[in-house]
């Protein structure tokens, strides 16, 4: 069970099971969400209506950004898959940016006893809302059944070429290593069973142990995966990194009113040819979420997921007595960080993203816990301190002078 779900969370029954899970990023940046059909209960024991609420209620936090899904489907059983009436009811209910899910549990319903027609139907239904679907940015199938390929291959001609290219199918979990951060993953140990016997088969023995070679030092122009003292000592005592401060100024000039700012993410080559080009000194950029530690500090992450608790005229008080806490230095470049997104949720109007978006955003790149990632529980609490920082920027950082600011 998720060690920060609380049981009084409104789908504790549900969530307890840890069937969809955050898990860290992809190579691009953007937030990875699994689905792990090992670990659904059998169907008596879980109630599909709430599952079905409790997948809305989760979604409606995160799917308005970019994302990236991976589909677990081993451990999907004739005892645990859903229903064909509550698959009917969840296509009744989930409009085009939760379909991206659905597909999910038709596909594992191929094999059941739905009739051929019902099925096919469903499943073009799937497909033709997800043409439009633009926020799922891949969807990798690992150890898929050859059933699945053969019904992929049927309905191909149905959905566009563009999302067809998203979906992956890899056969086994080291495959996963060239799209994402492997080690973020919280791989249910069926899975990793199911994988090694799987390569065992294959080769006759289990896989070898991959060995990791050891980190290499930074480089003097290094902005990526090193602290903010090292960035500041690199760049003659700036407080502010300047690659942060570069590309604020740029956007406070040319990017206030473009609509979607920080909703899209670049290209995943794009984003590793610039970060090349930026640890060799060669261009500046800064990314919150590259550091060691994050800005807000381990320290910070037990209290601010402690807001949800907090009554709603206390919570502002709240934040500042978070944000007090925080080092001299990474109180400076929070607040010029939050001055400017405060900047921009003033310009909603034209680039359509709030303080609440822009916590979506930017909420998991400013705090993440020290071991592991942060799980879905914790995205409510994360994202509302967050929308709280930008919202009362002002009354939250005039409490705290620093020298040097």
């Amino acid at each position: 069970e998720d060690p920060e779900l609380n049981i009084n969370h409104p789908y504790y029954d549900v969530a307890r099971h840890g069937i969809i899970q955050l898990a860290g990023d992809d190579n691009s940046g953007r937030k990875v969400i699994t689905f792990s059909c090992c670990r659904m209960p059998p169907s008596h024991q879980l109630n599909h209506t709430r599952l079905l609420e409790y997948l809305k209620y989760t979604l409606d936090q995160y799917v308005e950004n970019d994302y990236t899904v991976v589909y677990f489907h081993y451990g999907l059983k004739s005892l645990n898959k859903p229903s064909l009436k509550w698959l009917q009811t969840a296509y009744k209910e989930f409009d085009r940016k939760y379909v991206s899910k659905i597909i999910w549990f038709t596909l594992s319903c191929s094999n059941s006893v739905l009739p051929s027609i019902i099925f096919k139907s469903l499943l073009t239904i799937s497909f033709s809302f997800l043409r439009y679907k633009k926020n799922l940015k891949a969807l990798y199938v690992v150890h898929p059944t050859n059933f699945i390929k053969i019904l992929w291959n049927i309905f191909k001609p149905l959905i566009s070429h563009k999302f067809g290219k998203k979906i992956t199918y890899l056969n086994y979990l080291s495959d996963l290593r060239e799209h994402l951060k492997y080690d973020q993953l919280n791989i249910p140990q069926e899975v990793i069973r199911h994988d090694e016997n799987l390569r065992g088969k294959q080769k006759g023995k289990l896989p070898p142990v991959v060995k990791v070679p050891p980190p290499r030092p930074p480089l003097p122009t290094q902005q990526f995966g090193v602290s903010l003292q090292y960035i500041k000592d690199k760049n003659k005592g700036e407080l502010i990194p300047p690659v942060m401060k570069e590309t604020v100024s740029y956007l406070k000039r040319k990017g206030l009113q473009v609509e979607g700012l920080f909703r899209r993410s670049a290209s995943i080559q794009t984003i590793k040819d610039v970060q090349k080009l930026y640890n060799q000194g060669k261009l500046s950029s800064y990314h919150c979420q590259e550091l060691p530690q994050p800005l807000l500090t381990f320290d910070c992450y037990d209290h601010i997921l402690g807001i949800t608790s907090v009554e709603s005229s206390l919570r502002v008080t709240r934040c500042k007595q978070i944000i007090r806490g925080l080092p001299e230095h990474n109180y400076i470049v929070l607040k010029y960080l939050i001055c400017f997104l405060h900047m921009v949720s003033q310009e909603s109007i034209y680039n359509r993203m709030t303080a609440s978006s822009l916590a979506c955003v930017f909420g998991l790149n400013l705090i993440w816990p020290s071991k592991g990632t942060a799980s879905l529980s914790a995205l409510v609490p994360l994202n509302l301190f967050t929308e709280l920082l930008i919202d009362f920027y002002t009354n939250i950082f005039n409490s705290r002078t620093v020298p040097g600011e």
